[in-house]
């Protein structure tokens, strides 16, 4: 059993400074260590001062689509709360938001400065992975991303003012967001390990399979949790978006092979 009751990890004068934050923080570090290891072993042709800016790029617009993606998704609260749009150290991003996002900035930038695009995605779809996998520790830390009620050895504490009403009288829960970030690492390894040695003169097929493999993790996990955002019938939004995802990389994957 394991949970987190304290979102505030210290304070800076009157300023707390959030563990949502510094995961954040620390998701954003981590990936673009990998990134810049990757890239000069294994993408040498590209550009490094044009990468490295092009990742301050990409962590803005990520942030805008993933926070606006969210205060849509939220829009009946955050229309009766405006200033809360701004307040993203609260928590309340998307990461279906940060994709979409990275790829609309990434298909401005590449233009403008004439990179190739579908083998700059697939760079950067190495290390999306290993930032998800850290970044949804931010949800453990705000109680968000939980599953269906459980006892098992692993169960989560929820506290009661961050349950559904429906649920109010159930403590321990599947902690969603951990089984996503154990499988963002597994998307990674093969992502690395196996689909790098497969697609060694594919470009974008990497980045391709990075949208489907994820969006089927996003399917399960989306199963599990009680939490999502919003719904659409009875389906979760995020879960009709990964279906969306898993498609587009399919077809991506068709045309980049019908070409070969």
């Amino acid at each position: 059993m394991f949970g987190s009751s304290q979102r505030v990890a210290f304070y800076i004068g009157n300023y707390p400074v959030m563990k949502y934050g510094i995961t954040m923080g620390a998701a954003i570090a981590v990936s673009f260590f990998v990134l810049i290891k990757i890239k000069r072993r294994f993408y040498s042709e590209i550009n490094e001062e044009r990468i490295i800016d092009l990742s301050f790029w990409l962590i803005i617009c990520g942030i805008i689509g993933a926070r606006f993606w969210y205060v849509i998704l939220n829009i009946k609260y955050f229309y009766k709360n405006m200033l809360e749009i701004f307040m993203i150290h609260h928590g309340g991003i998307s990461v279906q938001g940060a994709i979409i996002g990275g790829i609309i900035g990434g298909l401005i930038y590449v233009k403008k400065h004439n990179l190739p695009f579908l083998k700059t995605a697939d760079l950067y779809s190495y290390v999306l992975p290993i930032g998800q996998a850290i970044g949804r520790w931010g949800n453990f830390f705000n109680s968000e991303a939980f599953g269906f009620p459980c006892d098992l050895p692993w169960k989560l504490f929820i506290p009661i003012e961050s349950r559904p009403l429906e649920y109010r009288n159930y403590e321990f829960f599947h902690p969603a967001f951990l089984y996503e970030s154990i499988l963002d690492l597994v998307i990674f390894i093969l992502l690395f390990y196996i689909f790098r040695r497969l697609f060694n003169k594919a470009d974008g097929a990497i980045f391709f399979t990075y949208l489907i493999l994820y969006s089927v993790v996003r399917i399960f996990t989306e199963g599990i949790r009680i939490d999502s955002v919003m719904n659409i019938g009875n389906m979760p939004i995020a879960m009709i978006i990964s279906i969306i995802f898993i498609i587009g990389g399919v077809i991506g994957l068709k045309k980049i092979y019908s070409k070969s």
